[in-house]
């Protein structure tokens, strides 16, 4: 049965989404019975979670995990993101899309294909959709010390994900390819969620918004239904700073990844991300358009 909250989060997903419908909420208890005591009705009387609640959507998460993924152990620290699987997997399929146009439109798929995902969190996601969708085989690149050891912990606990995904530590915070990208290895595509904000104070006033949309209460005190650590949500200059810097980097890089790319949040940024773009040579460079509901997200695709 339809919710709002579906209604408005899956209406424009990826066609190969496995989230299209609306969440099957009798299918996903029947797998992980713990998400049952945070379904109540809605005002049409319909299942649905308290999206506000972070504990719930963890919980709707395992179950979607468990229920089209088969992974069985999914944990995360309190303070990691939590992300919304149907997004997600857009990103994961648009990947799929750009690597197929060089294959006359045949996604490649199998352990061949090697992808880096640039700050894969603790919450391993891209990597288990990936994997799971297309077997690719992944590299996830984190900074934070306990986000990358969470990662290989998923890693580790799921047999499906042993020896086909590999989480490396970036131990300078100041290098995004660098320290990961093993000379003479190579990748068919890197993938990145940056750090959006510029500062822990947009944080919490873009959460104290989300949460008046989702309708708490705005002197209640402010807690992310997605949660997330600082490195996951800011860093100086926000994220136009961050892939600017990072499309840089990509030149030392050029003949050993196929494609480079990022989600990009703000449309605002992508002018000057496309003047970097050009100053930097690139052979090719696309722009791809996502919307889940009213949200609207980019892919920005280049390579050299």
């Amino acid at each position: 049965m339809s919710t709002p909250e579906n209604k408005s989060k899956l209406k424009k997903l990826h066609s190969r989404n496995r989230h299209l419908a609306p969440y099957n909420f009798e299918k996903l208890c029947a797998v992980y019975l713990p998400l049952s005591k945070y379904i109540k009705p809605n005002k049409e009387n319909e299942p649905t979670i308290t999206f506000s609640d972070r504990e719930a959507v963890k919980a709707l998460n395992k179950a979607l995990l468990r229920t089209y993924y088969d992974i069985d152990y999914w944990e995360l620290p309190k303070d990691n993101l939590c992300p919304p699987i149907p997004g997600r997997a857009d990103y994961i399929h648009y990947v799929a899309d750009i690597l197929g146009e060089s294959f006359d439109g045949v996604i490649p798929r199998g352990k061949d294909v090697k992808i880096l995902d640039v700050g894969v969190g603790a919450n391993c996601i891209y990597p288990i959709i990936g994997n799971y969708e297309y077997d690719w085989n992944f590299v996830g690149a984190e900074l934070d010390f306990e986000s990358h050891k969470n990662a290989e912990t998923i890693v580790r606990k799921n047999a499906r994900l042993r020896n086909k995904v590999e989480i490396r530590l970036q131990y300078n915070q100041s290098n995004i390819f660098k320290n990961i990208i093993k000379q003479g290895e190579k990748f068919d595509m890197t993938m990145c969620n940056p750090p959006f904000f510029k500062s822990n104070q947009e944080v919490m006033e873009q959460t104290m918004r989300k949460l008046r949309n989702l309708g708490q209460k705005s002197d209640q005190k402010p807690i992310q239904n997605f949660g997330g650590s600082n490195s996951e949500l800011w860093c100086r200059g926000g994220e136009r700073l961050f892939i600017t810097k990072m499309i840089k980097e990509s030149v030392e890089f050029k003949h050993q990844v196929k494609w480079f790319s990022t989600l990009v949040s703000r449309k605002e940024n992508l002018h000057v991300l496309e003047s970097t773009l050009k100053r930097e040579k690139v052979r090719d460079y696309k722009i791809v358009n996502m919307q889940q509901g009213n949200k609207i997200s980019r892919i920005l695709v280049w390579r050299f």
